[in-house]
This record gives structure tokens, C-alpha cells and sequence, in this order.
């Protein structure tokens, strides 16, 4: 059986090492060595998206790729790409490591310098662990390539621009389409959802942040089941304590969220902090919302280079919504779709906020009229987004959902709104 493997190294001498010595197994197929981890997440989701079987049945992964640390990366492959076996190459071959290597999902450890031997007989324990799994799933089985739900984040290019409007819209529609839907609040200094959606619960992203394992029960103790059933998880009451929460965290917070919702949108507010970074790293689609003039614009392009810098995620795989849009202005999306070189939504919000002042004030956005404006574009950018589902399994427009929308929410409160 031909093994293929695809080696994550950062180091170019490290590279070298590596892959020569794995041309060398016997029924191996080597692929390119990929640099860093986003490559490396990037081109398992693209073979993922095409078959099963394009997965490569082993990927090493050495101790000093970054930007994500070796043992966070090892778990977000295992999570996401569950038939595929990770190997870490680690200097440190401690129990206490070891340990931690498999609590992350790794199918092996292999020491440096590198051994023929010890990396044949992994790799091979890897691939063989593989292919039972592939054949537990069946080959043309409709195979699941993540953990479980959609990730959607959404951050501000400035204070203002309405970030966790469109964040509470976004998840209302999806959870009015049936899904099951997680909304968080990682603006950790200044988060409003529980003002937007008049909440007071004590419970937050921070009493997470320690945990090591969150199991069903720590994380059903965490979060707030609101009377539209949508789950939250709400920024800690206290700013300071959202210092607690790291980029490690915050990726073992959601990739719980997501394995046990099918749509979960984060709140990332204006402000880039690890917890942050690692969400929009981590999201399936990250949305940055900007309005029509000059300085938000601005903003939302120094937002999208550092994103670029800091290799959190690339101008083209960002979508840009415009906010308080207006026919006569000169800016216009397609200018700033030049601008920020990023993708645009198809829908832009209108300026209404007179719509939206009422229950903003009351603290009760989830009761925003079906006539609006507003929420009609919002719920409209749902299903674009592919966060809504028809009853027939093909995807809702959004707008129809809005038309159906307050028999939906009424329903979703009669039966109790639950998971």
C-alpha cells in the first residue's frame, strides 16, 4: 500500500532533512513540504473538499512550525481531518510530552535527530491507523472533513461600524433555518451581546480559559441558553479577565463549540488580541464589517494587511460587508473591494438606524420587525453565507426566512429553544 505523506516543517534545513529521509520509506509517496501551519490547514481543506481519498495518509509535524504551535496545530488536524494520522517531530521525547502529543490527537512521536527506523516504524503505524479509519467510513460514504459545525467570524474595521449587529443577525437567521447555532462574544474588553440581547448571566469565555479538557458538561455550564435558543457565550463582565483568555483557549473553546453546534459565529469585536487572531485563523469564513467613508475604509485596509503580516489570513479569503450603505455616496463596494483587495458580500446593509434604535435601546435585538431593512439584508447575507438551510436540504435564501421569520422565532420559543 503507497503511503502518502505530507511533511509541516518551517525550518529549511529541518525540510531537507525530512524529506530525504522519508523518500526513502519503502511505498512512500512523498508531497511537498508545506511551511506553516495555515499552508498546512489550507491544503488539507482544499484535498478534503475534493474527496476523502485525496488525503494524504500521514502528516508530520515538526516542533517549531508556526505561527501555531506544533501541539494546537496537531489538534486542530486531528479535529478537522480525522482520517489522517499526525506524527510530531519533537527534540523532546519526555513522558510529559509524549503524553501531551496524544492527548492532542497525534498517532506518534518521532525524536531528532531523525532515525530511519523509529520514523519507518510511525509512519507506518500512522498509515495503517489511516487506512482502518477510511475503511470504518467507507469510501464513498458522505464523509465529514471538519469537527462538526461552520465557523463565522465577525470583526469591525473600526468602533462602531456594527460588528455585533451583524454578528446577533447572522446567528438569528441560522437558528431560525432549524440549525443549531452557538453565538460568542470574543470582543473580551467590550462585548455587548448580553446588552443586545438583555442578558445577565455570570458565566464566561474566561471560566473556560483554564480548562484543559471541556467535556459536555463544563461547556453546557458555560453557556447561556437565550429564549431564541441560540447558545451564547459572553465575554467576561470584568475586562480584564479576558486576558485570561489566550489564543490556545480560544481554539480549544471553539473547536468545542463547533463539534457540537452546526453553526457557530464569533463576535471578534475591533481590537486584535490572540484570542482573536485565532479565531479568524481557525473561522471557515472571516467577515470584517466596514462602513461607506474614508476613515472606517482606511481601517479596514490596515486590518486586512495585518492580518496578512501576521499570516492569520490572506486579503482574498476575507469577505468585506458594508455597512450603512447608501446609493449616493461615492464610496461605493466595488472601491472598496480595490481597496482592501478582499472579497465582497453580495448584500449591502442599508443606513436605517432608525429601525434598529427601539430595540436596540430595549436591549431585545432578537425583536427587530420582519419589515426592516436591515434585518432583511443581514438574514440575506446569512444564506449567502450558506448559514441557512431550506426544509427540503437546499439552502434558504435568507430573505425568505425573513418573510417567515417571526412564525419562526415564535415556534423555536414554543418548543423551548433548546439543543
Amino acid at each position: 500500500m503507497t503511503t502518502r505523506i505530507l511533511p509541516a516543517v518551517g525550518d529549511p534545513d529541518a525540510t531537507r532533512a525530512v524529506t530525504t529521509l522519508i523518500g526513502q520509506l519503502p511505498d512512500a509517496e512523498p508531497a511537498g513540504p508545506v511551511a506553516d501551519s495555515t499552508q498546512l490547514l489550507d491544503t488539507l481543506a482544499r484535498l478534503a473538499a475534493e474527496s476523502l481519498d485525496e488525503l494524504p495518509e500521514v502528516v508530520l509535524v515538526h516542533e517549531r512550525i508556526g505561527p501555531v504551535p506544533a501541539l494546537e496545530l496537531v489538534r486542530e488536524v486531528a479535529l478537522r481531518f480525522p482520517a489522517v494520522g499526525v506524527v510530531l517531530i519533537t527534540a523532546d521525547a519526555s513522558p510529559v510530552l509524549f503524553s501531551a502529543a496524544m492527548d492532542s490527537g497525534a498517532r506518534g512521536l518521532v525524536t531528532l535527530p531523525l532515525g530511519y527506523e523509529e520514523l519507518a516504524s510511525r509512519v507506518q503505524a500512522a498509515a495503517q491507523w489511516s487506512a482502518g479509519v477510511r475503511r470504518h467510513l467507507g469510501a464513498g460514504a458522505d464523509t465529514p472533513t471538519g469537527p462538526g459545525g461552520t465557523v463565522v467570524t465577525v470583526s469591525g474595521a473600526k468602533g462602531g461600524v456594527g460588528t455585533t449587529v451583524t454578528a446577533v443577525h447572522l446567528a438569528l437567521a441560522a437558528r431560525a433555518s432549524g440549525h443549531t447555532v452557538a453565538l460568542v462574544d470574543m470582543d473580551l474588553q467590550g462585548g455587548d451581546i448580553a446588552s443586545y440581547l438583555d442578558v445577565q448571566f455570570r458565566r464566561s469565555l474566561a471560566d473556560l480559559a483554564t480548562i484543559n479538557d471541556i467535556t459536555p458538561r463544563v461547556l453546557q455550564d458555560a453557556v447561556y441558553v437565550h429564549e431564541t435558543g441560540l447558545s451564547l457565550l459572553l465575554a467576561p463582565g470584568e475586562g480584564e479577565r479576558g486576558e485570561d483568555v489566550t489564543d490556545r483557549s480560544a481554539r480549544q473553546i471553539i473547536s468545542a463549540l463547533r463539534s457540537r453546534h452546526e453553526v457557530v459565529v464569533v463576535d471578534c469585536g475591533t481590537h486584535l488580541d490572540a484570542a482573536g487572531a485565532a479565531a479568524v485563523e481557525t473561522a471557515d469564513t472571516a467577515l470584517l464589517v466596514t462602513t461607506p467613508d474614508v476613515v472606517a475604509v482606511r481601517a479596514a485596509k490596515r486590518v486586512v494587511r495585518m492580518w496578512d503580516r501576521l499570516q492569520i489570513r490572506k486579503p482574498e479569503e476575507s469577505t468585506v460587508l458594508v455597512n450603512r450603505h447608501q446609493r449616493a455616496t461615492e464610496i461605493q463596494p466595488a472601491l472598496i473591494q480595490k481597496i482592501t483587495g478582499t472579497r465582497m458580500a453580495g448584500v449591502a446593509v442599508p443606513a436605517a438606524f432608525k429601525e434598529l434604535a427601539a430595540v436596540v435601546d430595549a436591549g431585545r435585538l432578537h425583536d427587530l420587525d420582519t419589515r426592516s431593512s436591515v434585518k432583511q439584508a443581514l438574514w440575506s447575507l446569512a444564506g449567502e453565507l450558506g448559514l441557512v438551510k431550506a426544509p427540503s436540504g437546499t439552502p434558504a435564501s435568507g430573505r425568505e426566512l425573513v418573510r417567515g421569520g417571526d412564525r419562526g422565532a415564535l415556534g423555536l420559543r414554543r418548543r423551548g429553544g433548546g439543543r
